[in-house]
């Protein structure tokens, strides 16, 4: 199989994931808002996902290493169809909460392995322009996820078995692919717990900058499609104009993700990220004080996701910049964990401040969180990049 197909049916795969994370993060809020359940528990439960990513982060590299892509992209597949499918079975707050930490463990192999499986096939000067397309395949599930919400006005378990029968069509290709293993880190040993934490040491090294683009891609998704409903709702959204909202940021990105992409080739990640963080920080202080406008919020977001909805994949872009190809793997999962942490963080956060302060402050909070990103990217001082040219030429 050429490197192109490999390619297609690896984003593929990409966008079904981000269908299913872009439709449980609000779906479940919705429901549990319309039971009666606190902001603070919604956002808290929201978390779940990403728990199931951290506590399967370090154990992941060495399985990858040894085994190659091919496995852990099905077992991450299979484990989301299986979550997916029983959510029906038992409405339970704590059982759904189980559900989606094992959704994250399965989304977390998935994205690990494609992600590294990508950026390893990537040549240099396109790098940018093909992990763009990852991230606007995720970015288009996503912005489609949210409308499968109305399906719940006619039966609550729908959109959890429309969603488990697409992940198990877009799962079956990934067979017919041949199986690769990542380049032999020959510096560390590869299959213990302890190479995998001394290789995060020298990752960070050199690319810790490269992660807080995902961190805040991860506070921003997480908050805008976990707490958002809710919020929204309390100030008299109709939820019909939430599911409009909402995707209106991953639209955005899909606007702007390929070319943000083959600028941040031509003239350099640093200096795009800086100017996406900066206009983002503004757009959501806008948001704040626009918080009682559908149609204002509605323009926000758009324009938002035309900024930031690319933090992700410009920062994965920035990390295979700065690392050796041998520690690829190793700069994916680091940039997996702090999408975890901004992810964690961003639902938590996000539900104190709509439960205990008023006004636009969730939106405040968000262009902060933005703000300090842009001033810590602006203070680096970047090294010469230590990774070699990959090579191939992927198109």
């Amino acid at each position: 199989m050429n490197q192109r197909t490999l390619f297609w049916i690896l984003v593929s795969m990409v966008g079904i994931s981000g269908f299913s994370q872009g439709m449980l993060l609000p779906l479940i809020a919705v429901i549990f808002e319309n039971d009666g359940v606190s902001s603070s528990l919604n956002g808290l439960h929201a978390t779940g996902l990403y728990v199931g990513i951290l506590l399967a982060s370090p154990f992941m590299e060495p399985p990858l290493r040894r085994f190659g892509y091919k496995p852990i992209i099905l077992f991450g597949g299979l484990a989301v169809i299986i979550s997916l499918a029983l959510f029906p079975v038992w409405k339970s707050f704590w059982f759904w909460f189980v559900l989606r930490l094992l959704i994250g463990i399965g989304d977390h192999a998935l994205h690990f392995a494609t992600q590294t499986w990508i950026t390893a096939i990537s040549p240099e000067h396109k790098r940018g322009r093909n992990i763009s397309v990852y991230g606007l395949f995720f970015s288009l599930g996503f912005a489609i996820g949210p409308l499968m919400t109305k399906l719940i006005e006619i039966n609550e378990a729908l959109p959890f078995i429309l969603t488990s029968i697409m992940s198990l069509i877009t799962w079956l290709p990934v067979f017919l692919l041949k199986n690769e293993r990542p380049e032999h880190d020959h510096e560390i040993e590869t299959s213990s717990f302890f190479g995998t934490l001394r290789r995060f040491s020298n990752v960070s090294k050199y690319a810790w900058i490269a992660f807080l683009p995902p961190f805040g891609y991860g506070f921003l998704e997480a908050s805008l499609n976990g707490n958002f409903p809710v919020y929204a709702l309390r100030l008299g959204i109709d939820l019909s104009m939430v599911s409009i909202i909402i995707p209106a940021f991953s639209a955005g990105s899909l606007i702007s993700q390929i070319p943000l992409g083959m600028m941040s080739d031509k003239y350099g990640r640093r200096k795009v990220l800086l100017f996406i963080l900066f206009s983002g920080s503004l757009i959501f202080l806008a948001a704040g004080f626009l918080n009682a406008s559908a149609i204002g919020l509605l323009i926000c977001f758009l324009l938002a996701g035309i900024m930031v909805g690319s933090t992700f994949s410009l920062g994965i872009s920035y990390m295979a910049d700065l690392v050796p190809r041998n520690l690829l793997p190793t700069g994916n999962l680091l940039c997996g964990i702090f999408f975890s942490f901004g992810s964690i963080s961003g639902p938590f956060i996000g539900g104190l401040v709509i439960q205990y302060l008023k006004g636009g402050s969730f939106f405040f909070a968000i262009s902060i969180m933005l703000l300090l990103i842009f001033l810590s990217l602006a203070l680096f001082k970047e090294k010469s990049p230590i990774g070699k040219p990959l090579g191939g030429d992927l198109t």
